[in-house]
């Protein structure tokens, strides 16, 4: 099929498989770098599929997440946490900026190390639960789940045994289909939020909302909105990454194979494994131009709703020969899956910290690691912005 530039398209891509690029996003991706597409909710937007361009556009400041009229700005889906605008139009880079600057020495290099223990001794227990329970296993539930929730738990200071009621309320907020619902979730999260500040106040520890309390010029109630941004981003991708990921490896049973009989090319191996995992078919957040922006012959107008898709980019042969080859010795540190530049994901060293220790003790205690259906039974989060698994029945 040939598309030209008035041809719009209609999000989202039909999956025929749940680890290959969508057949018609390959086929737009063939035909140049931009292309217009009609949202889920009806709107219109433009989809940038190429590696270089979706590069540059990340560490561009022709794009942001606000809106100057956010109320009739173009959407991706019902979510009102992920589909639309948020921010304020005319500070946004100067809030981008303290942001970043407040939560980055929370993710130094340093306290990856100090945490890097700890995130071991989770997943052990993890594993040694895994290797009571009797085939086949869950993997997402018994594992990919979990995991993330603990060191985020641990990270935020939010207790544990709260994970069920704050899991409930970031899966309905993040739901694509339904706004009300979105809404009501996305307002009991901040509610928890401001109540976990509370409970800081008054019984501090070692923990990021702990130290953002007592840090000078940050309000109670920016606290609360960036604990809580970490609680959904620290869990939610990382457990789909590991579920996907895991996956990934089954399916291709001589890269398994390959960090089983030499664990050294793990770390390696996950840069792989995040590039060659397809991501959200249509882009993952909305962005909005600034500015107008050209791309060749289209000229993207200020306002107009953009979606990078990082996965498209991933799977770009310009930028990875035989893209959709999984090759664990293969250099894929370039991938854009945690985004690049000025943006760059703050918490992108904790997720690997997390793949890393997942993957290093999985080889060592489940060699024999297998699928326990077939691949086509397998089940998709079809609801959310961030995708993955429903389940990951695996046996040994």
């Amino acid at each position: 099929m040939r598309f030209d530039m008035d041809t719009t398209v209609s999000l989202p891509f039909e999956r025929t498989h749940p680890l290959r690029i969508p057949p018609l996003l390959r086929e737009l991706q063939g035909q140049g770098p931009v292309h217009r597409v009609r949202t889920a909710v009806g709107d219109p937007g433009w989809l940038v599929t190429d590696y270089a361009e979706v590069k540059r556009l990340l560490a561009s400041d022709k794009l942001g997440r606000s809106h100057p009229d956010p109320e009739n700005a173009a959407r991706i889906g019902e979510s009102a946490l992920v589909s639309g605008p948020l921010g304020d139009y005319e500070t946004e880079p100067a809030d981008s900026a303290r942001t970043r600057a407040l939560l980055q020495p929370h993710f130094s290099p340093k306290r990856m190390r100090v945490l890097r223990e700890r995130v071991d001794e989770l997943t052990t227990a993890l594993m040694d639960d895994l290797a009571r329970q009797a085939h086949p296993v869950d993997f997402i539930e018994a594992l990919a789940l979990p995991l993330p929730i603990l060191v985020v738990c641990e990270l935020l200071g939010v207790p544990y045994e709260e994970r069920e009621q704050f899991r409930a309320w970031i899966h309905a907020a993040a739901d694509v289909t339904d706004r009300a619902g979105s809404e009501q979730a996305l307002g009991a999260l901040f509610h928890y939020g401001q109540q976990l500040v509370a409970r800081k106040h008054e019984t501090p520890g070692d923990d990021i909302t702990s130290r953002l309390c007592q840090t000078e010029g940050v309000s109670d109630e920016e606290v609360a909105l960036l604990t809580m941004a970490l609680l959904f981003a620290g869990f939610e991708t990382t457990s789909v990454h590991i579920g996907l990921g895991l996956l990934l490896f089954l399916v291709n049973r001589d890269q398994w194979q390959a960090i089983v009989d030499d664990p050294a090319l793990i770390p390696s191996a996950i840069d792989e494994m995040i590039r060659a995992t397809p991501g959200p078919a249509g882009g993952d957040i909305p962005r909005y131009a600034r500015t107008d922006i050209e791309i060749g012959p289209v000229l993207i107008k200020a306002g107009d709703l953009v979606l990078l898709d990082n996965g498209a980019a991933n799977h770009d042969p310009a930028a990875f020969p035989e893209p959709d080859r999984f090759d664990v010795t293969r250099p894929a540190g370039a991938h854009l899956s945690f985004g690049h530049g000025p943006h760059y994901c703050i918490g992108a060293p904790l997720a690997k910290v997390e793949l890393e220790a997942v993957f290093t003790q999985l080889v060592r205690r489940f060699p024999d690691l297998r699928l326990a259906v077939e691949l086509d039974e397998l089940r998709m989060r079809a609801n959310t912005q961030t995708g993955g698994l429903v389940d990951l029945p695996v046996t040994w």
